[in-house]
């Protein structure tokens, strides 16, 4: 029997491809400094706070730090991307 991985519960809970699915949790594994959490267990996070779209892959590791899950060292935030100037003036 073939157990379903976490990357696949995740594609179809949000309806994002398998790729986007593995490369969002690698991203909130990549928001902690030195030791990463499971797959796993961040689906588990998620799962438990009902989300009804994807966050963002740090806030879901702050959220996952703040609330004791992962007590490991997180980087900082990344920055947004601003918005480019309108240089047509419309």
């Amino acid at each position: 029997m073939q157990k379903t991985k976490p990357f696949e519960i995740l594609a179809v809970q949000f309806q994002i491809s398998r790729e986007s699915a593995r490369y969002f949790l690698i991203r909130v594994q990549k928001s902690f400094k030195t030791e990463k959490p499971p797959h796993q267990l961040i689906l588990e996070f998620m799962n438990g706070q009902k989300f009804a779209s994807l966050p963002k892959p740090h806030q879901v590791a702050t959220m996952m730090h703040e609330r004791g899950m992962w007590v490991h060292p997180l980087h900082s935030a990344p920055a947004e991307p601003l918005d480019e100037e309108d240089i047509y003036g419309e």
